[in-house]
Protein backbone atom coordinates (compact mmCIF):
# COMPACT_ATOMS: atom_id res chain seq x y z
CA UNK A 1 0.00 0.00 0.00
CA UNK A 2 1.54 3.55 -1.10
CA UNK A 3 1.15 5.30 2.84
CA UNK A 4 2.22 8.45 0.90
CA UNK A 5 -0.61 9.03 -1.22
CA UNK A 6 -3.75 10.85 0.51
CA UNK A 7 -6.97 9.09 1.01
CA UNK A 8 -9.95 10.46 2.34
CA UNK A 9 -12.82 8.14 3.13
CA UNK A 10 -16.92 9.33 3.78
CA UNK A 11 -20.13 8.03 4.33
CA UNK A 12 -23.12 9.70 6.22
CA UNK A 13 -21.66 9.63 9.44
CA UNK A 14 -17.84 9.56 9.03
CA UNK A 15 -14.82 11.28 6.88
CA UNK A 16 -11.46 9.47 7.12
CA UNK A 17 -8.46 11.21 6.42
CA UNK A 18 -5.20 11.07 6.68
CA UNK A 19 -3.79 11.80 10.15
CA UNK A 20 -1.60 14.59 10.25
CA UNK A 21 0.72 16.74 12.62
CA UNK A 22 -1.98 19.91 12.50
CA UNK A 23 -4.34 17.70 13.89
CA UNK A 24 -2.65 18.42 17.90
CA UNK A 25 -4.46 20.83 19.00
CA UNK A 26 -7.74 18.47 18.17
CA UNK A 27 -6.40 15.09 19.47
CA UNK A 28 -5.50 17.78 22.72
CA UNK A 29 -9.11 17.84 23.30
CA UNK A 30 -10.27 14.31 23.97
CA UNK A 31 -6.88 12.07 24.11
CA UNK A 32 -6.17 12.97 27.88
CA UNK A 33 -8.90 10.67 29.28
CA UNK A 34 -6.66 6.84 30.22
CA UNK A 35 -9.63 4.69 29.83
CA UNK A 36 -9.35 5.02 25.98
CA UNK A 37 -6.34 3.90 26.33
CA UNK A 38 -6.65 1.19 28.99
CA UNK A 39 -5.84 -1.85 26.77
CA UNK A 40 -3.21 -0.67 23.98
CA UNK A 41 -0.25 -1.46 23.74
CA UNK A 42 1.25 1.99 24.15
CA UNK A 43 0.53 3.95 27.51
CA UNK A 44 -1.75 6.88 27.49
CA UNK A 45 -0.70 10.44 26.94
CA UNK A 46 -0.18 11.91 29.71
CA UNK A 47 0.24 15.30 28.70
CA UNK A 48 0.77 17.63 25.67
CA UNK A 49 4.92 15.63 25.26
CA UNK A 50 3.46 12.52 25.36
CA UNK A 51 0.43 13.12 22.95
CA UNK A 52 3.29 14.93 20.78
CA UNK A 53 5.34 11.71 20.66
CA UNK A 54 2.27 9.54 20.33
CA UNK A 55 1.12 11.45 16.96
CA UNK A 56 4.72 11.81 15.96
CA UNK A 57 5.43 7.78 16.41
CA UNK A 58 2.47 7.15 14.07
CA UNK A 59 3.62 10.06 11.48
CA UNK A 60 6.73 8.24 11.74
CA UNK A 61 4.86 4.57 11.06
CA UNK A 62 2.80 6.08 7.65
CA UNK A 63 6.43 7.32 6.45
CA UNK A 64 7.86 3.64 6.58
CA UNK A 65 5.26 2.34 5.15
CA UNK A 66 4.03 0.40 8.00
CA UNK A 67 0.76 1.87 8.81
CA UNK A 68 -1.74 4.27 7.62
CA UNK A 69 -3.37 6.21 10.45
CA UNK A 70 -6.66 8.49 9.95
CA UNK A 71 -8.14 11.10 11.79
CA UNK A 72 -11.75 9.80 12.38
CA UNK A 73 -14.17 13.03 11.96
CA UNK A 74 -17.58 12.78 12.99
CA UNK A 75 -19.70 14.35 10.21
CA UNK A 76 -22.50 15.43 12.92
CA UNK A 77 -20.17 17.50 14.94
CA UNK A 78 -17.89 18.23 12.31
CA UNK A 79 -15.49 17.68 15.29
CA UNK A 80 -11.91 15.36 15.37
CA UNK A 81 -13.20 12.31 17.17
CA UNK A 82 -10.29 9.94 17.15
CA UNK A 83 -7.91 7.61 15.04
CA UNK A 84 -7.61 4.62 13.50
CA UNK A 85 -5.31 2.48 11.06
CA UNK A 86 -4.57 0.08 8.36
CA UNK A 87 -1.29 -1.94 9.06
CA UNK A 88 0.16 -5.17 9.26
CA UNK A 89 0.53 -5.16 4.94
CA UNK A 90 0.48 -8.27 3.26
CA UNK A 91 -0.95 -7.03 0.26
CA UNK A 92 0.69 -9.72 -2.01
CA UNK A 93 -1.97 -12.32 0.22
CA UNK A 94 -4.37 -9.64 -0.13
CA UNK A 95 -4.48 -9.17 4.05
CA UNK A 96 -4.21 -6.26 6.16
CA UNK A 97 -5.29 -5.23 9.36
CA UNK A 98 -8.11 -2.68 10.60
CA UNK A 99 -6.80 -1.56 14.44
CA UNK A 100 -4.78 1.61 16.56
CA UNK A 101 -8.47 2.29 16.98
CA UNK A 102 -9.67 4.61 19.54
CA UNK A 103 -12.36 7.26 20.14
CA UNK A 104 -12.99 10.60 22.71
CA UNK A 105 -15.55 9.48 25.22
CA UNK A 106 -18.19 11.49 23.48
CA UNK A 107 -18.29 9.93 20.26
CA UNK A 108 -18.29 6.07 22.18
CA UNK A 109 -21.22 4.05 21.85
CA UNK A 110 -22.64 6.68 18.74
CA UNK A 111 -22.09 4.19 15.63
CA UNK A 112 -19.33 6.46 14.71
CA UNK A 113 -16.85 3.03 15.13
CA UNK A 114 -19.09 1.00 12.87
CA UNK A 115 -19.33 3.92 10.12
CA UNK A 116 -15.39 4.35 10.12
CA UNK A 117 -15.46 0.51 10.02
CA UNK A 118 -17.48 0.55 6.92
CA UNK A 119 -15.57 2.91 5.29
CA UNK A 120 -12.21 0.84 5.91
CA UNK A 121 -13.90 -2.39 5.18
CA UNK A 122 -15.25 -1.21 1.87
CA UNK A 123 -11.51 -0.01 1.00
CA UNK A 124 -10.15 -2.70 2.02
CA UNK A 125 -12.20 -5.02 -0.33
CA UNK A 126 -12.90 -2.55 -2.89
CA UNK A 127 -10.19 -0.36 -4.02
CA UNK A 128 -7.40 -2.58 -2.09
CA UNK A 129 -8.56 -5.78 -3.65
CA UNK A 130 -8.63 -7.59 0.01
CA UNK A 131 -9.57 -11.13 0.31
CA UNK A 132 -9.11 -10.38 4.13
CA UNK A 133 -9.26 -8.32 6.96
CA UNK A 134 -7.61 -8.60 10.30
CA UNK A 135 -8.99 -6.83 13.49
CA UNK A 136 -7.05 -7.95 17.17
CA UNK A 137 -7.55 -7.01 20.48
CA UNK A 138 -6.52 -7.43 24.30
CA UNK A 139 -8.22 -10.81 25.56
CA UNK A 140 -9.52 -8.55 28.43
CA UNK A 141 -11.38 -6.01 26.14
CA UNK A 142 -14.59 -7.63 25.58
CA UNK A 143 -16.20 -3.96 25.11
CA UNK A 144 -14.02 -4.02 21.90
CA UNK A 145 -14.47 -7.98 21.24
CA UNK A 146 -18.56 -7.86 21.36
CA UNK A 147 -18.51 -4.51 19.03
CA UNK A 148 -16.23 -6.84 16.38
CA UNK A 149 -18.81 -9.66 16.71
CA UNK A 150 -21.76 -6.98 16.13
CA UNK A 151 -20.34 -5.82 12.72
CA UNK A 152 -20.33 -9.66 11.38
CA UNK A 153 -16.34 -10.41 12.13
CA UNK A 154 -15.71 -14.18 12.66
CA UNK A 155 -13.49 -14.58 16.20
CA UNK A 156 -10.75 -16.97 14.78
CA UNK A 157 -8.80 -18.02 18.58
CA UNK A 158 -6.42 -16.32 21.25
CA UNK A 159 -2.81 -16.35 20.92
CA UNK A 160 -1.76 -16.66 24.07
CA UNK A 161 1.08 -14.55 25.63
CA UNK A 162 1.00 -12.96 22.36
CA UNK A 163 3.08 -9.81 22.76
CA UNK A 164 4.36 -6.93 25.54
CA UNK A 165 1.28 -4.49 26.58
CA UNK A 166 1.91 -1.57 29.02
CA UNK A 167 3.95 -1.64 31.60
CA UNK A 168 6.22 -4.52 30.11
CA UNK A 169 2.94 -7.44 30.54
CA UNK A 170 2.39 -9.86 28.44
CA UNK A 171 -0.92 -10.11 26.99
CA UNK A 172 -3.38 -12.51 25.19
CA UNK A 173 -4.45 -11.57 21.99
CA UNK A 174 -8.13 -11.94 20.27
CA UNK A 175 -8.44 -12.46 16.57
CA UNK A 176 -11.11 -11.67 14.37
CA UNK A 177 -11.69 -11.31 10.63
CA UNK A 178 -13.83 -10.59 7.77
CA UNK A 179 -13.17 -12.57 4.08
CA UNK A 180 -14.24 -11.08 1.06
CA UNK A 181 -17.63 -13.71 0.52
CA UNK A 182 -18.53 -12.16 3.68
CA UNK A 183 -18.38 -8.66 3.45
CA UNK A 184 -21.42 -8.15 0.50
CA UNK A 185 -23.60 -9.43 2.98
CA UNK A 186 -22.22 -7.64 5.75
CA UNK A 187 -22.56 -4.30 3.55
CA UNK A 188 -25.97 -4.95 3.05
CA UNK A 189 -26.99 -6.16 6.74
CA UNK A 190 -24.91 -4.56 9.15
CA UNK A 191 -23.02 -1.57 7.33
CA UNK A 192 -26.41 -0.78 5.30
CA UNK A 193 -27.09 2.46 6.85
CA UNK A 194 -23.74 3.99 5.73
CA UNK A 195 -23.79 2.36 2.27
CA UNK A 196 -26.03 4.28 -0.34
CA UNK A 197 -25.77 1.44 -2.27
CA UNK A 198 -27.34 -0.86 0.70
Amino acid sequence: MDCTRPITLENRRARLRPLEASDFEDLKQIAFDADIWRYTLAPAPQDAVGLAAYLSQTLQERAAGTRYPFAIIDLDTGRLAGSTSYGSFALPDGRLEIGWTWLGRDFQRTGLNRAAKHLLLQYAFGELGCERVELKTDARNLQSQEAMRRMGAVQEGTLRSHCYTQGGQRRDTVYFSILRPEWEKLRRSVFSQFDARG
